[in-house]
Formats: C-alpha cells, sequence, structure tokens
C-alpha cells in the first residue's frame, strides 16, 4: 500500500555534552579531532558527540544496493558518497549520512577542511538501525529539513508496520511539506532532477 500526504512534521555510544553553550565552530573542533576507531562513525546530535560501531551485514546489504540504484541512474558529474561527513546548519551538528549525491563541482577542496554544507547536496539518505531508528526518524529528518536538504529518502527496516521507505521533500521553514511512503517492494519515484524509479525490491 502507497500513502502520499502533506508531511508536517544504531547502537551509539553518547560521549559527555561539549562545553555550554556549544557553538558549530566549537563542535567542529571536537568533532574533527576525536580518535575513532576504525571502521566507527562520530557525529554531532544535537550538542553532543555520538560514536556508532560499524553497521551490521543487512545494513550494509541495503546500504549497498541503494548506492548501486543511484549508480545506474545518475549522471556522471554527480557524487555519490557513502562517509561524507556534512554540516546541517543553523542546526549545530555534523552528520555522516548512508548515502549523499552532491554535484562534482560543489564538493569542497582538501584544503577545507570543514564537512560539506548539507545544503549542497541534492539528497542525503539514512537507513535505520534497530538500537535507535528515532535518530533517523525525528532528529535528522528535522536538521536536514532545517538545512534545507532537498530530498530525504529513509529506508526504515524497523518500521512498526514493516519495513518501508519514506521520501521526504520540498523543505520550507524548517520542515519537509511532502511525504511519499511505501512498503519494501514497491517502488517510489524521485521528483527532478533525479526523475527516476527507486526500486526497492532488493532491501
Amino acid at each position: 500500500m502507497r500513502h502520499e500526504y502533506d508531511a508536517a512534521g544504531e547502537r551509539a555510544v553518547h560521549a559527555a555534552p561539549v562545553g555550554s553553550p556549544p557553538t558549530s565552530t566549537g563542535l567542529f573542533e571536537v568533532w574533527r579531532e576525536l580518535d575513532v576507531p576504525e571502521g566507527w562513525c562520530a557525529e554531532s546530535i544535537e550538542e553532543r558527540i555520538v560514536m556508532t560501531p560499524p553497521p551490521g551485514h543487512e545494513h550494509n546489504l541495503v546500504a549497498d544496493q541503494l548506492h548501486r540504484l543511484f549508480v545506474r541512474d545518475v549522471p556522471d558529474h554527480w557524487a555519490i558518497f557513502q562517509t561524507a561527513g556534512v554540516s546541517v546548519a543553523p542546526r549545530v551538528g555534523f552528520f555522516v549520512p548512508d548515502l549523499l549525491v552532491i554535484p562534482r563541482d560543489r564538493v569542497p577542496s582538501d584544503a577545507d577542511a570543514a564537512p560539506v554544507p548539507a545544503a549542497l547536496g541534492l539528497l542525503a539518505a539514512e537507513i535505520t538501525s534497530l538500537g535507535d531508528p528515532e535518530t533517523d526518524r525525528t532528529t535528522k529528518l528535522r536538521a536536514y529539513a532545517g538545512a534545507e536538504v532537498p530530498l530525504y529518502p529513509l529506508v526504515d527496516r524497523h518500521g512498526a508496520g514493516g519495513p518501508t521507505m519514506s521520501l521526504y521533500s520540498d523543505p520550507t521553514s524548517g520542515h519537509y511539506r511532502h511525504l511519499v511512503q511505501v512498503p519494501f517492494g514497491d517502488g517510489i519515484e524521485l521528483p527532478e532532477p533525479f526523475g527516476f524509479r527507486l526500486d526497492t525490491t532488493r532491501f
């Protein structure tokens, strides 16, 4: 069953909150200097540093399939990253989305050590984890909308009604105005500039 309507609206290790009140510059400096174990992911989420261990095999298989779907259909002058750090101002935070699509000419040079501003991307996607799905469903949803990321696909493997894929779009005044949600096995249409159907059969 397909749902389409207006939208109003991991197992992590949490480090001690950074100094109060935090600034984006201060958080970035802490985030950048972290000694993160190989394979772990460090993010700054709502004024705290969160370190997440490597995802499970099923998570990685979904991420691989999602990556393959985009590689097949996006033009060569767009980059597809699974490990890019992005900043989500005006909210104070630095995320590492499961997948980021961004024009190659918008990717900062290595001389700029700051994360990629999320709004420069065309799309940021997340895959929920069993330990902490609400971060992707609510916290990151609000943050990406506030940063005006045009599209936020959420692959929710642990939904109460079964696995679903949601596509949030049209960010306005800090929230996404449109949501399309389908169960695994159905397709979901990505609007322009993508303009192709995302098949969730193999998720």
